[in-house]
């Protein structure tokens, strides 16, 4: 497994994260449990807000909390100086509740409903990124009633099929996101805005897939982007002011996969929209959010039951599954892992890890090395910091894990593990049913 962060092999042979060793951690609070490495996620953030400083060109970069939402992590968000961009009014409230300032908050979404909106505006966020003409009319009636003008900015999509899984394309024409650039609804909704008291137009996003390595999808959507906004220009006078390019920057799940360092997707995209704006240029905002967190991710899980199948495959069995680690099953994505207690071990089985949930499509990783796997193993799975608690949900009953920040050796709980009371805590038996109550009329 290749070490990320401040991973390393410790003297005693142990998985060490942020100066914590990995087996400690797991006596202390237990398994499955998400580690984060705290060093880690600072420092991807001071990278971005470092290769645009080389760059000298006006920017902002939000992290994208759908990744992972915690009030700790926004607490480093907002220590680190980025913006956070949410998506639903649990992401909101999280924000605020951390203390997260307002006027560092925009909201996105293709489905906001009036009580997000009305969230968001109470709150007084400093944007809302615009998806569709329902929403923009719901919108403009909420701020002229509150006597606002509500800084927007519209989602376009531009018709770019990003190099990633299906599921994780978002820019292409065919999108349930934004308004289609190709059909002139953006131009619509230009001059819809633009005609309105209560909304005051700062420019345009795009976000035009996940997981991305390579650098002319965004050089392309910005170029198409370039010509609507001189178009624009030209149509209406408006000047683009905020150019968001979104986020779908790739980590290193595994050998196969090849990210770019960030500066140079930053730099790629600096120059691309100095040469499609050469007129006027717009502050460019990004929004990562996978490539902060998911690398400083690793989530640690009991072994339990060993089945081998003869000349067929050996199944090692683990204390979660797709309930906490759903991206195997959703998009067949792949993972490396290392027993935890037993690190410097060297392979001697090719193994596939089962989650313990009741369905056949609950694994983890198939076909991996790993020394002789023994029961009460400490098996350690990495990159799981983006879209695995963010995604985690109670199937079978399954409490969720908890998950712990390291660095300098100093372990903080800063989600506790779920209960079975907080399994049924929302749950309510109508009178008719509760015991000593006959079910005949």
């Amino acid at each position: 497994m290749h070490l990320h962060g401040t991973s390393r092999i410790n003297a005693a042979g142990h998985l060490e994260i942020g100066g914590c060793d990995t087996v400690d951690l797991v006596k202390r609070f237990g398994s499955p449990l998400y580690v984060v490495d705290e060093a880690r996620v600072r420092e991807q953030m001071r990278r971005y807000k470092q290769a645009f400083r080389e760059t000298g060109f006006s920017s902002q970069v939000a992290y994208a909390s759908k990744a992972f939402s915690t009030m700790a992590m926004c607490r480093i968000v907002e220590e680190e100086g980025l913006f956070l961009d949410v998506v639903s009014e649990g992401e909101l409230f999280t924000a605020l509740e951390a203390g997260f300032p307002p006027s560092r908050i925009y909201f996105h979404g293709n489905n906001k409903t009036l009580r997000e909106l009305e969230m968001g505006l109470d709150a007084d966020i400093y944007l809302f990124v615009l998806d569709n003409f329902v929403e923009m009319e719901m919108l403009q009636t909420l701020a002229r009633s509150r006597g606002k003008k509500v800084r927007v900015l519209l989602r376009t999509t531009p018709g770019i099929e990003a190099h990633t899984h299906n599921y994780i394309q978002t820019g292409q024409e065919d999108s349930k996101f934004g308004f289609d650039l190709s059909s002139g609804q953006v131009l619509k909704a230009v001059k819809r805005v633009l005609s309105s008291n209560d909304l005051e137009l700062e420019g345009f996003h795009c976000h035009i897939g996940s997981q991305i390595f390579e650098v002319d999808g965004f050089r392309m959507a910005i170029r198409k982007l370039g010509e609507f906004a001189e178009e624009t220009r030209h149509v209406t006078g408006f000047t683009t002011r905020i150019l968001n390019l979104g986020g779908g920057f790739g980590i290193r799940y595994n050998q196969n996969d090849q990210p770019l360092p960030i500066r140079d997707y930053v730099k790629a995209i600096s120059e691309g929209v100095q040469e499609s704006f050469p007129h006027h240029l717009p502050e460019i905002w990004l929004e990562p959010g996978r490539s902060i967190v998911g690398e400083a991710g690793t989530t640690l899980y009991t072994i339990g039951t060993v089945k081998e199948i003869p000349g067929v495959r050996k199944y090692v069995a683990v204390d979660g599954g797709m309930n906490d680690h759903p991206r195997t099953a959703l998009y067949q994505a792949s993972y490396e892992a290392i027993l935890a207690n037993r690190a410097s071990a060297p392979c001697e089985e090719t193994v596939s890890v089962a989650g313990k949930l009741c369905e056949t499509g609950d694994m983890l990783i198939w076909d991996i090395p790993l020394p002789k796997v023994n029961n009460g193993d400490i098996l350690a799975v990495s990159c799981t910091g983006a879209y695995h608690y963010s995604m985690s949900n109670n199937y079978n009953r399954v409490a969720r894990p908890a998950v712990a920040f390291v660095q300098n050796g100093q372990a903080d709980l800063v989600v506790r593990r779920e209960t079975l009371a907080d399994l049924i805590r929302n749950d309510r038996i109508p009178e008719r049913l509760k015991a000593g109550e006959s079910s005949s009329s």
